[in-house]
């Protein structure tokens, strides 16, 4: 710490060649981020994306919903594809913010001083699936608050960003230097990729706590092993929560371990799982390459159990853990497996929600789902093509987007003069009044279309030379009026 204020029937690819084979699309972070795979999800073309009349520019992926009950928990759903993306319970787009020539991951409804923000990790991913880049938070308004930076030279990773109630942000960071690889069979003088965490002022920038993977951890705690010319990736730091008591959960997917970490000194507590686990992990709580340790409210800890890449289990699972810290054991309280069934090489997410449902995103394996406590699986979506999300959560969220909403007037083959009206980000557009008339200046209110997705279709009957549209909110009261356009 430095205080500064395989399987029959199913490859088992190195990194190098699971990266080769699969790159790195625009549209999907790939199971290159937070390890390999040769999964599914990597498998054929990325599914050409929706277009929008009045949104040309917006192409998000095509979302498939398979299972939805009534007993949802209440909120949007929160991805990132190609860029941040706002999904309602039908799948549809809500809100969709392209990232051109970057990555972005984790959007998530967050808190900072006090209020709801967005949040999410873009920057650029390596040839080793390592990002590079910088978090940002936005208001309701999805304009940008501020970003989030490393500091002393470094870069943040894609692989978390977590705000505190202090107002501080916890990273990822990877960074390579020179060290003894021998006692896991690599040379003498290679290169060690080192896991850190920062704890960054959000507000300065300053540099509150810094803790290096290599000084608390041994690299024989690691399953992964030394591929030459590849920089070894020992611990792969993925997820960062805080404890109860303020410190820190730390979850490290190629030591298959999650470490609690005195906050101050960098220290390590515990280890649960792994080689060298302080707890006796009772039948079915060891877990492999897994993603987003946290604790929740109950003092449970849940992750996202990869078992895959290279193949250790059956199928991916969300877990459920309850540790006995007088009797050092771990027990297995519940366990969340999709009815397919699933095998992510990488990434994934579980959620607690209110009222006790389970949210989970699959990772490299297109989808997400909600199950009720007890397991019932009440919501399952999933992308078209390879597109994936790193993370998948619920959160309620009301977007109030600047400026007008947006208009296009149309005449298909064979149709009538159609308006197609969208407001990118607002949640609260219930409906939607044509206004037509002879002049600019000389609108006149029509009947009003109930909103029907991102984008909504309303005939124009009768001459028009002139066409604008208004949002209305559930009561019918305006929220904002287009741009006129001239048919």
């Amino acid at each position: 710490m430095r205080p500064i204020g395989g399987v029959a029937g199913r490859p088992s690819w190195s990194r190098r060649q699971f990266l080769q084979a699969a790159g790195l699309g625009a549209l999907t972070l790939g199971a290159a981020a937070c390890g390999t795979s040769a999964g599914t999800a990597s498998a054929g073309k990325a599914a050409p994306g929706t277009r929008f009349r009045s949104r040309p520019d917006l192409n998000p992926p095509p979302v498939a919903v398979t299972t939805r009950s009534t007993d949802l928990a209440p909120g949007l759903i929160f991805v990132t594809v190609g860029g941040p993306l706002i999904l309602d319970n039908d799948g549809r787009p809500v809100w969709y913010q392209t990232v051109k020539g970057k990555t972005a991951t984790d959007l998530r409804v967050q808190q900072y001083r006090g209020e709801p923000v967005l949040t999410w990790w873009e920057g650029t991913v390596s040839h080793t699936g390592h990002g590079s880049g910088e978090g940002v938070l936005a208001d309701a308004t999805y304009s940008e608050i501020t970003r989030v930076r490393a500091g002393g030279g470094l870069s943040a990773d894609l692989h978390e960003l977590t705000v505190t109630p202090e107002g501080t942000a916890l990273i990822t960071i990877f960074s390579p230097h020179q060290a003894d690889l021998s006692a896991v069979g690599g040379p003498r003088r290679g290169t060690l990729l080192d896991s850190l965490l920062q704890e960054i002022d959000i507000a300065t920038g300053q540099v509150l706590f810094e803790w290096r993977a290599s000084d608390h951890v041994a690299l024989t705690e690691s399953h992964a092993k030394p591929e030459a010319g590849v920089p070894f990736d020992f611990f792969h730091i993925n997820s960062i929560n805080l404890d109860t008591d303020g410190n820190l959960l730390v979850s490290a997917r190629n030591t298959w371990a999650v470490y609690k970490v005195d906050r101050r000194t960098g220290a390590v507590y515990w280890r649960l799982g792994g080689k060298k686990t302080d707890y006796a992990m009772g039948p079915a709580t060891v877990f492999a390459w897994q993603h987003d340790a946290n604790r929740q409210d109950d003092g449970s800890i849940t992750l996202f159990d990869d078992e895959d890449a290279p193949r250790v289990g059956s199928q991916s699972r969300g877990l459920v853990l309850r540790l006995d810290d007088s009797a050092m054991t771990a027990r297995l309280d519940r366990q969340y497996r999709h009815p397919s069934p699933l095998l992510a090489g990488s990434q994934g997410s579980v959620e607690v929600l209110p009222g006790g449902n389970v949210f989970i995103g699959w990772g490299a394996e297109p989808y997400f789902s909600e199950f009720s406590a007890d397991r019932r699986l009440l919501y399952d979506a999933h992308f078209a093509g390879k597109s994936q999300s790193y993370r998948a959560f619920r959160s309620p969220w009301v977007g109030r987007p600047p400026g007008r909403p947006a208009l296009a007037v149309a005449r298909p083959s064979g149709s009538s003069l159609t308006a197609y009206a969208s407001w990118n980000g607002a949640t609260e557009v219930a409906g939607w009044r044509l206004l037509t008339g002879p002049t600019a200046d000389g609108l006149q209110p029509g009947s009003s279309t109930p909103r029907s997705g991102f984008e909504t279709a309303i005939p124009v009957s009768g001459p028009a030379a002139y066409v604008a549209v208004a949002a209305l909110d559930s009561t019918g009261s305006t929220l904002g009026v287009s741009a006129t356009v001239r048919p």
